[in-house]
């Protein structure tokens, strides 16, 4: 299993935000939020507070455009994937699974599970997570099942399914540690979505 953080970019940061979102995101990553400050934060990633108040509005917005960047480099890796012949379906899904439980992964997943509970509360410069955070997912995954041979209510079903079944064992792991146990249950889940294709 590799150790190699798994949040490279696929693009190259050009603007002045979007090197301080790759900052972040490699920060986060290596270091965690715990109890850092706006001002901590950015001090952290070699800038100043006013500078991430302009472009993220506060340090949750900040935390937030983070989770946002690290979910659209997991869509864009199951999507190359996807995209590989040599691969089938249940291939593809094993591959992402041991992406997604990837120690490297672990920091912002759980940037992602506390974000996620503050926008349910409702926390101010969170919720914006909700837009997208399910839905997001369910297209790339239902288009996966669709090209395994379902029909495309089965495939949307098992869209959400899924993704409510990765998140469930990612806390699992995050909780427990318990890595052998918590991949026999997703390769028991892989084998159950490999039942129902053609």
């Amino acid at each position: 299993m590799t150790t190699t953080p798994t949040t490279t970019p696929t693009t190259t940061p050009t603007t002045p935000r979007e090197r301080l979102l790759a900052a972040a995101v490699e920060h986060l990553a290596e270091h965690g939020v715990g109890d850092l400050t706006l001002r901590g934060l950015a001090v952290a990633l070699g800038t100043s507070h006013r500078m991430v108040l302009y472009h993220f509005g506060s340090r949750e917005g900040l935390l937030v455009a983070v989770v946002r960047e690290v979910e659209r480099r997991q869509l864009a890796a199951i999507t190359a994937l996807d995209a590989d012949p040599g691969l089938s379906p249940a291939d593809v899904a094993r591959r992402f699974w041991a992406r997604l439980a990837d120690p490297a992964m672990w920091p912002h997943e759980r940037l992602f599970f506390e974000l996620y509970a503050q926008a349910l509360r409702g926390r101010p410069g969170t919720t914006g997570l909700l837009d997208g955070i399910v839905h997001s997912w369910l297209g790339p995954a239902a288009a996966l099942g669709e090209a395994a041979g379902l029909d495309p209510a089965t495939a949307a079903a098992t869209a959400r399914l899924g993704l409510a079944v990765t998140r469930g064992l990612l806390l699992d792991l995050l909780a427990t540690g318990e890595r052998a146990e918590v991949d026999a249950a997703m390769a028991q889940f892989i084998r159950m979505w490999e039942t129902l294709l053609p």
